[in-house]
């Protein structure tokens, strides 16, 4: 191609424009500030650490067991490599929108033969037939737009914007995978104390029943007795096979979670905490203000690159009523004869510009535009709803930290009087002084206070990661290895 075409299509793709909207970020229709209350009082158990986005998720997941599983995770979870691949499938359906800013330079050789009778030429029959050859070589364009209005340029930034929106998406499968990770560990380690719990306390209320049961053979006690001391076995029986189910199914959810079955030592190192105060405990979190929010989540985040995207969407849109320039452009050589087709002299060029104007459509270029008008009107209300989500989260999170410590430390006492309770009764009844009636009462309240406080303080624990999972921590900024940008390589 010429110099001269060259600079040409140098000057078109800098002067070209585009007719994407200004751009502004809609206001977070939110609060600015967390309720407050009772229920959001909250005492550190630790002095606080640094904000969510500024805590790794290593810092974070400080528990060897969980850090291990999750880096296993992030290897090999299936949900995180779909999220992964969307990422490349979204970079490469940019690199496709973005390649139509570029001529495509196709390189071409061709051969004609024609026949006809001479006839044709000297107007009377039977003169014999000719024969026309032509070959040429050479390179050209086909159908090149240049962009004056920017339809191409906006097409290019929407499908930028919708691969950030995989991108941001894949950080929030990343954090989800790590919170579900914690979470489904602290299940299994719940369930796994209520099971050696329950196990111990079977064995005190077995020798309790054989106790009862001897002592109705010998007359001091009634068939009454026997039952309620059967009736309580079986409880207890009953709770410890739910436990045993569930701390199964948490098993086979950490095994969906990580990718893989957990191997041998993994299975040792997470039956060695028999109990939830096993697990190293999480760092305390500071909320910080609302909007920040719009900075921390990569769902916000992602959110808002749909937006923008429904915002080029009608940048791409105004410019389909604007004429579109084609450019098709060949340069090389031809030559009725093979062998002169290199020799000086046999250069050919032709160049091929035209110009589509819509005239008429039926109205369904008024009808594209409007229907991007309306996306974009939809993907902001879309966006608001993720920033009014994302504040129902943090702040419900707030409200259970502060209320689930407070109550996990009243079930603590809780538990603790009921055991003194039974204790007391149990001697009594041992030494004659109380019915049996009132033993079993103190022994059913303390079991039913040990199930729940294993329940409050799995829940108390949960609730800090999800907390920090709420405020966006785990993933921090990330800067993308972002696609082909034409720009960069033009200017």
């Amino acid at each position: 191609m010429k110099p001269n075409i060259i600079s040409l299509y140098a000057a078109l793709m800098l002067g070209g424009c585009t007719m994407i909207p200004h751009y502004d970020r809609p206001a977070a229709p939110v609060a600015s500030a967390y309720p407050a209350g009772s229920a959001y009082q909250y005492d550190p158990t630790s002095a606080p650490v640094l904000s969510a986005d500024q805590v790794t998720w290593q810092d974070f997941y400080r528990d060897p067991v969980i850090r291990d599983l999750i880096q296993e995770g992030l290897a090999n979870n299936r949900d995180y490599r779909i999220a992964q691949q969307q990422i490349q499938a979204a970079s490469a359906q940019f690199d496709i929108e973005n390649a139509a800013l570029f001529p495509s330079l196709n390189g071409t050789a061709g051969a004609s033969v024609q026949k006809f009778q001479s006839n044709i030429l000297h107007g009377y029959p039977g003169s014999g037939a000719l024969f026309t050859r032509r070959y040429g070589v050479g390179f050209g364009i086909s159908a090149y737009e240049v962009d004056l209005w920017g339809r191409v340029r906006s097409a290019s930034q929407a499908a930028f914007d919708r691969y950030m929106n995989d991108v941001f998406n894949r950080e929030s499968v990343d954090i989800a995978l790590k919170a579900s990770i914690a979470t489904t560990v602290l299940n299994w380690v719940a369930n796994n104390q209520g099971c050696l719990t329950t196990t111990d306390i079977l064995k005190t209320w077995q020798k309790t029943y054989d106790l009862i049961a001897e002592e109705k053979r010998t007359g001091s006690a009634n068939d009454l007795d026997v039952a309620e001391a059967e009736e309580a076995l079986h409880e207890a029986q009953k709770q410890l096979e739910i436990y045993e189910r569930q701390r199964a199914q948490a098993l086979n959810q950490l095994v969906l979670l990580v990718g893989h079955d957990l191997s041998e030592a993994q299975k040792r190192a997470l039956e060695q905490k028999r109990a939830l105060t096993d697990v190293t405990p999480f760092p305390d979190v500071p909320a910080g203000l609302p909007s920040d929010l719009l900075a921390r989540r990569p769902d916000v985040l992602a959110a808002e690159q749909t937006l923008k995207a429904s915002n080029d969407d009608i940048g791409e849109a105004r410019a389909e009523f604007f004429p579109r320039i084609q450019l098709t452009a060949d340069n090389g050589t031809a030559s009725n004869n093979i062998k002169h087709l290199f020799q000086s002299g046999m250069g050919a060029w032709d160049v091929a510009p035209t110009i589509t104007m819509p005239l008429f459509d039926a109205g369904r270029l008024t009808a594209q535009l409007k229907q991007a008008k309306a996306r974009k009107r939809s993907e902001i209300a879309s966006y608001e709803r993720t920033v009014q989500n994302a504040f129902r989260e943090v702040a419900d999170a707030l409200a259970a930290r502060g209320t689930y410590m407070r109550q996990s430390e009243a079930q603590r006492l809780f538990v603790g009087a009921s055991n003194r309770q039974f204790t007391l009764a149990s001697a009594r009844f041992s030494a004659g002084a109380e019915s049996y009636l009132d033993t079993l009462v103190a022994q059913r309240t303390y079991f039913n206070a040990v199930v729940e406080g294993i329940a409050v303080e799995l829940s108390r624990l949960s609730n800090s990661v999800t907390l920090y999972q709420a405020l966006g921590g785990g993933w921090g900024a990330i800067t993308p290895n972002p696609p082909f940008r034409v720009e960069e390589h033009i200017l």
